[in-house]
């Protein structure tokens, strides 16, 4: 027979915004039980289009679906674009779909806000 269904997992409660928060993380700030100023930052570019340029001159185009403590990306949807030759010819994008993208591999990342016709970059 089974026993009881258990998780490791810490559970996660969802704020006004949509955005997934930790509620340990809210048991432990007991001062506020707002985001930081990070979390909500990160928060405000889920499912937006990132550029993402790696180390070996590659560039990944896809939507943001999260981050770790190390900086790894994981991008949906996302389009590999490599440098352009020596004669200028660029390359049909490949697709790759979800990747997760090493934080030590990022050289830069660019947010693709296009309903304020700018982008930002961080």
């Amino acid at each position: 027979m089974y026993g009881p269904l258990t998780s490791d997992l810490a559970p996660v409660a969802e704020s006004a915004d949509g955005c997934h928060v930790d509620t340990d993380d809210m048991r432990k700030n007991t001062t506020s039980n707002a985001a930081t100023p990070g979390k909500q930052k990160l928060c405000g570019w889920l499912n937006k289009n990132f550029k993402i340029e790696m180390t070996d001159g590659r560039v990944l185009i896809g939507v943001f679906l999260c981050t770790d403590r190390d900086g790894n990306v994981i991008l949906g949807s996302c389009s590999e674009y490599l440098k352009p030759e020596d004669n200028g010819v660029i390359e049909e994008p490949r697709v790759l779909g979800l990747v997760m993208v090493p934080g030590r591999h990022i050289v830069s990342i660019h947010l693709d806000d296009t309903t304020n016709c700018n982008r930002e970059t961080m």
